[in-house]
């Protein structure tokens, strides 16, 4: 099979930024993995997504843009498009060397049950301002044929897990806004969900009390006390006794988890603590549901830079060993943006990117839409 040069990004849960990532592949294995950027969104901008996510929870129809949303739409368009022109004249690379961009887009809705999943980003402004084809909208196709459209990793875990030599099965965890893992054993079929709350809930929580965007470096969480309690209350919703496949809205479990955790009267180290250990906890819930406990886990996403979250997953875990994105050798950061120019690929040839232990789809389906300039 040929390969091709593509670009992937990635604007996740978190809403800080947009993560850019070339990649070389022929939609099966991975070739070269190319250089990586970051194109952080300033505060106006994390706040417009804030409202657009507030705003998107009243949506009936997956298309309609009301006010904030239209303005929230044009700004994610813009951003990327800034984000590889500016990436492009880094690298020197031509537009001629670049045979697709995997355009994500911001998710600020998505709620399967109803058959609705929202990514704002408009693919075909962003192929007509590039000049380059753009595969965006990944996840309806897989939601319009029943599925949960998440998570769409999973297959690039997968390739990824096979240019290594690692005692299997594997769990790869990425940490992000929420939080979902796969399972690779061999050759046998994918198995992966959204686990829980990532990092959204605990920087939701540190912006509320402090003002900051995240807790920065776990610290606040260390200084904290885990109400462990607590942690067994939000745990009892059901979600986490659901095996997979299943997915998550970033604010689904958000009343839940402030009610059950009772949030409101913690001071903000020991919330920062009970939010941290909830993600921790819920990644390991997941451990009975799989046909066999995994012997290594590679950690990727925001969550890897919070010392404290990694070290409640290390003692969640045990005994398996857990090891980060960076350290096999892999981008942390940026694994989900390679994974969109991976998907975009597929996308071309025609691969199936979502499976029925994946996302629940009936079968191996094919998803994305193509906008040529």
């Amino acid at each position: 099979m040929s390969s091709f040069c593509a670009i992937g990004l990635m604007s996740g849960t978190s809403c800080d930024g947009v993560d850019v990532a070339l990649i070389n592949t022929d939609g099966e294995a991975i070739g070269r993995l190319g250089p990586t950027a970051y194109r952080a969104y300033g505060d106006e901008e994390r706040e417009l997504l804030r409202r657009a996510i507030a705003t998107a929870g009243n949506l009936r129809d997956r298309s309609h843009r009301p006010d904030v949303l239209a303005e929230a739409d044009a700004l994610v368009t813009t951003a990327h498009a800034e984000a590889v022109e500016t990436f492009l004249a880094a690298n020197g690379l031509p537009l001629t060397e670049v045979a697709v961009v995997g355009f994500h887009g911001q998710t600020v809705l998505h709620q399967p049950q109803r058959g609705l999943t929202v990514q704002l980003g408009d693919g075909r402004a962003l192929a007509a301002r590039l000049g380059i084809p753009v595969v965006y909208d990944f996840r309806a196709a897989d939601v319009a044929a029943g599925g949960e459209g998440a998570p769409l990793v999973p297959v690039f875990h997968r390739a990824m897990v096979r240019t290594l030599d690692r005692t299997q099965p594997v769990g790869v965890l990425n940490l992000g806004g929420v939080a979902n893992m796969t399972y690779i054993d061999g050759d046998s079929d994918l198995l992966a969900c959204d686990i829980g709350p990532g990092n959204a809930l605990i920087d939701d929580f540190l912006r509320l009390r402090t003002g900051a965007a995240q807790d920065s470096e776990g610290r606040t969480a260390a200084a904290g006390r885990v109400d462990t309690a607590a942690v067994e209350r939000v745990l009892a919703h059901p979600f986490f006794a659901k095996p997979p496949p299943k997915s998550l809205d970033r604010n689904e479990l958000r009343h839940w988890v402030a009610e059950a955790g009772a949030l409101a009267d913690k001071s903000t180290e020991d919330g920062a603590a009970t939010l941290t250990a909830v993600t921790a906890a819920a990644a390991a819930r997941v451990l009975a549901h799989l046909p066999r406990a995994p012997k290594n886990f590679i950690v990727a996403g925001g969550g890897t830079r919070n010392p404290t979250l990694m070290k409640m997953l290390e003692e969640s875990l045990a005994p398996a060993g857990i090891t980060t994105a960076d350290t096999v050798g892999w981008s942390a950061d940026a694994l989900e943006a390679q994974a969109f120019g991976y998907l975009a690929v597929r996308t071309l040839k025609g691969l199936p990117i979502t499976f029925p232990t994946t996302t629940g789809v009936p079968q191996a389906m094919p998803g994305g839409v193509v906008a040529r300039p």
